[in-house]
Order: structure tokens, then sequence, then C-alpha cells
């Protein structure tokens, strides 16, 4: 005798979409979480807001899919954003759209998107135990039960919706990994992504804390190679640099055993170095007998100075009225484009989302069914496949998730 049809690990957004989809059709499904709360993770997204989809066309999603895009095309057509909107909307949440197409509940409150899809569970009839699953049992090759703290649970199908292991105090923890792998699953190599970045530690370390807002922030591999520009908020930490801009640029940055990455920063954006310069020399004017050092309060932020009067080559002692209009060139350079080395990613535990996971080869792309073990699905951050920021990796949790309860249901 079977306890339950499905069994879904994991109370994260994959699994609580897979576990009410499934139930929506019939299965009798049983939800493990080892947190005592629900969507613990989706309740701190997008700084509590939750930016839960992006307001875009589906090629537009695969696109900012660097890893997985063409594998994710079959779920993201079953799928969309579209749909995302649709339901959530349909369980009482009412959504924004914002700059760039992210898309928010009106509350900008993360905790309304967990507490309607633990609703949907509700409604549907998804048993929750809130228990740690420990491995997966098989006979024949399929799926036959789940290992727990207290017990096995006899099913027919498994739906790992785990996470990665970006943020473990949320309970992802890696779990996911080996069970799939225990089974015969190849994991990719795990790392952090849209993750601080450790650089120049001494120089940021001197910064730790100060924010800039409204940068501009270009990133080069080996120097020259372009490879992501965006536009807003950089922090300066002890180990290097952090903020909404970093982040979005690690996605960009795969590789720092084969590239080398440069970060400049434009601090004034709004202006041209004709106009950046005419701002200096009022600046100078207006402080005209104090040292170089003292000259730019209103220029840059306090504890950013002593690196600006280093990087310029300007003594800091030198009266601002003979400070040479070579040497005025050089700082308009260097505000225009302040160099930060990018030495490596942040761990993984930092990262918003983990890059790596379960083989997609080993992945069937329509269904989320295991192509080694019958009755193993997979839903979210557990698959090899991450994406840009924007709201597009909670979409790949809703497609896959949809995917995967869908097809267990139909499997049975």
């Amino acid at each position: 005798m079977r306890d339950y049809d499905l069994v879904v690990i994991g109370g994260g957004a994959a699994g609580m979409l897979a576990s009410g989809i499934a139930a929506e059709r019939g299965l009798g499904v049983l939800l493990l979480e080892r947190n005592k709360i629900l969507g613990k993770k989706l309740r701190i997204t997008g700084k509590g807001r939750c930016n839960l989809t992006n307001d875009t066309a589906v090629d537009k999603v695969i696109e900012n899919i660097p890893t997985g895009g063409r594998f994710l095309h079959s779920a993201l057509n079953e799928f969309s954003p579209g749909d995302t909107m649709k339901l959530f909307e349909a369980l009482g949440i009412p959504l924004k759209t914002e700059r760039g197409g992210r898309v928010f509940p009106l509350s900008d409150n993360a905790d309304d998107i967990a507490e309607a899809l633990r609703r949907y569970m509700g409604t549907t009839g998804v048993a929750v135990k809130h228990q740690r699953a420990k491995r997966l049992i098989t006979q024949d090759g399929a799926i036959s039960g789940v290992l727990t703290e207290t017990g096995a649970i006899g099913c027919r199908s498994v739906i790992l919706a785990t996470g990665g292991m970006s943020y473990p105090a949320t309970g992802s923890t890696g779990d996911g990994y080996e069970m799939a792998g225990a089974l015969g699953h190849n994991i990719t190599e795990i790392r952090g992504s849209l993750v601080p970045l450790n650089a120049q530690p001494d120089m940021c370390g001197a910064m730790q804390g100060l924010t800039l807002k409204n940068v501009r922030l270009s990133v080069y591999a080996g120097g020259k190679k372009p490879v992501y520009e965006d536009f807003g908020e950089l922090l300066f930490t002890h180990f290097g640099v952090s903020g909404p801009t970093v982040l979005s640029a690690s996605a960009h940055m795969r590789d720092f055993t084969a590239d080398s990455y440069t970060l400049l920063v434009d601090l004034k954006p709004g202006l041209d170095e004709k106009k950046l310069d005419a701002r200096i020399q009022r600046d100078f004017s207006k402080y005209s007998n104090r040292n170089f050092s003292n000259a730019l309060d209103d220029l840059i932020s306090k504890s950013m100075i002593p690196v600006i009067v280093d990087r310029s080559g300007i003594k800091p002692d030198t009266k601002v009225h003979s400070v040479t209009r070579e040497q005025r060139t050089r700082l308009v350079s260097l505000l225009k484009a302040f160099e930060i080395t990018a030495d490596s990613p942040r761990p993984v535990e930092e990262a918003i989302i983990t890059s790596g996971g379960v083989d997609l080869r080993e992945i069937n792309p329509k269904t989320m069914e295991s192509k080694l073990v019958r009755g193993l699905y997979f839903a979210g951050e557990i698959i090899d496949a991450d994406a840009y920021t924007g709201g597009f990796n909670l979409q790949i949790a809703w497609s896959t998730a949809y995917a995967a309860g869908r097809s267990a249901s139909q499997d049975r």
C-alpha cells in the first residue's frame, strides 16, 4: 500500500506550486518541508517585496537565462509569465509592473505570495509534514518511497524541489543534490550567481559601508571585452563590492579562472567630461585657498576622498588654484571610470541564487522527469538553470513546478 501518490520535497516557491498543481488534478500529495515555515526563502526575496516574474514574452525570458534557456523552452511556453500573473491574481493577489517589466504584488509584501500558495495547497488538499527527507527509495528503477527522519513514506512519484545552496539559513543546504546524486544523477559545478564580489579589499575596505547611488557600472572581461552595463547602486564592503548593480553583473561573470574582470564605475553619469571639468573648476574656484584633499567635499563622498586623491596622482597638499589642466583631465577620467578589479565571487552561501545543479541532459524538458529514475521529477533551483535579475529566476521555478506537477498527475 502506498501512503501518497506523490511526495514533494521542499516547501519553497517551486515545491508549493507543484504540490498544489498535482493535488488539484486528483493526486494524494504530501509536501515535506524541514522548516517550520513554508516559503521561507520566498518571503525574503526581492528585499521582502518578491519580484515574482517579468511581464514579457517567453523568448525574452529565455534571453535572460544564460544557463538552461533552451532547455526551458517547453516549460516556459506551457506556463508563461502571463500564466503566472493570472494564477496569482486568481489567488487574490493584485499585481503591479515596474521598470524593466518586473512584476510585484501590489502590497510590496512577499509574504502575500507565500501565503497565497499556502492557501492554494490547503484548498487542493495537500498534506504537509515538517520533516527532513534523508533519501529516496527506489524499486526496479522507479520511485517507491522517501525515507525521512521518522521513517519511510510510500509513494509512486517524488518531486525534488529542495532549492540550491544559497541562503542556507532558509534550509537550502544541498540535500536535493545528494539525493539525486545517490540515484546516479550528475550534479554540475555548484557556485553562486547574483552574488557579491571579492575585490581589492584594502581599497574597498577603506570605503566600507559607502553606497554610491545613481552610478553607471560597466564590466569588462580581460580588460577589453564588454560584459555588462547597469545603472543604480553599488556598495563597498570589507571584502569588495555588493549592491544591486554588482549582484546583477555577477550573473554575467561566469568564469573567473579563464577571465579577469574589471569594473568601471562612472561616478557622474549625468555629466560628460566637458561639463564635469567645468563643475570641478567651479568647486576649485570656491575653495581656491584649500588643499586639494580638502576641496572635494561637494563632489564625492567623504570616505571616498582619500582614495580619489591617491589615485589622481595630485599631491594632497596641492593648492587647488595651482592644479593644472592636465591634472584636472586625469581627475575627470578617474571620476568617469573609477576602476575596480574583481578577484572572485563570494561563497555560494552569500548568493541570491545557485548556478549549477542536476544535469539538464538527464531531465526530460517537457515533463521535468528524470531520464534515469521513473517517477522522479525536478522543479526550481535544484536544476542547472539560472537567470539574470528581474523576476526570471522565480519564473523558472513556476514553470518547472507546473510541468512537474502536471506531469506527475498525468503519469498516474
